[in-house]
């Protein structure tokens, strides 16, 4: 059984084209901007049959067109990693073209096999400074980028994608830092610069939680095309999202 927490049909910011996004329960993160709290927790969520995920991406298949399929975000899916190989083993065998949007942070033989199954893998990066990253996230960035590397070394396609956090994410140097250490993977297709947001925040009041965040404000267009400049020195591909 998968634990999910929710789907979204037609999703097209999580991978190329449209798309049959699976949100998992269960995440190992604690970013402090994490616009979905709700799926963190791993005993939440709706016990699903994997077969009926695979119906329902069956079903919306001739939505897909020729670059769309199922996206597996989260919470963090590698969480349910186990779970998820035979889907999306038989995803695969039917065709239908695969992403995991993850935070590189697990490993274990699941995971490197949940990997290798699927087409694209969507990695996000929180911060490239481990201190900074351990401020954002509760952990440190270490395994995140031994998961890079080692999509580069397995030929793996991959997207980055970042958040600008104003005042956690956004230093010229942390970006800098970012570029030279994943600049040169042939295997890194696209980095995707996601803009800060606080549309979860009503999230935290219905469940009764602190939003630590509450006084950071959102990116300014400049900001972003100043960043966004900053990663093309490194990246041919940057898209602001």
């Amino acid at each position: 059984m998968l634990r999910v927490h929710s789907y979204e049909s037609m999703g097209t910011f999580d991978g190329p084209g449209l798309r049959l996004v699976v949100f998992l329960q269960g995440c190992n993160f604690r970013c402090l901007y994490c616009a979905n709290p709700d799926t963190i927790e791993a005993c939440g969520g709706q016990p699903t049959p994997p077969e009926e995920i695979f119906r329902m991406a069956v079903d919306q298949r001739p939505f897909f067109g020729r670059r769309g399929g199922v996206t597996f975000s989260g919470g963090e899916p590698t969480f349910q990693a186990r779970a998820l190989v035979p889907l999306l083993r038989i995803l695969r065998e039917e065709g239908i073209h695969t992403c995991i949007d993850t935070n590189g942070s697990l490993w274990n033989p699941d995971v490197e096999e949940l990997f290798t199954l699927a087409d694209l893998v969507l990695l996000d990066v929180k911060q490239a400074n481990p201190e900074r990253h351990r401020l954002l996230t509760g952990r440190d960035n270490a395994q995140t980028l031994r998961t890079a590397a080692w999509l580069e070394e397995h030929g793996k396609p991959f997207w980055l994608r970042y958040v600008l956090v104003p005042g956690y994410s956004d230093a010229e140097e942390d970006i800098r830092a970012l570029g030279r250490e994943l600049g040169s993977y042939g295997s890194l297709q696209r980095v995707e610069l996601l803009p800060y947001h606080t549309l979860g925040v009503h999230k935290y009041e219905a469940m009764g939680l602190e939003y630590r965040l509450r006084d950071v404000r959102e990116n300014t267009p400049e900001e972003l095309d100043r960043t966004a400049a900053l990663l093309r020195e490194y990246f041919p591909t940057v898209v602001v999202n």
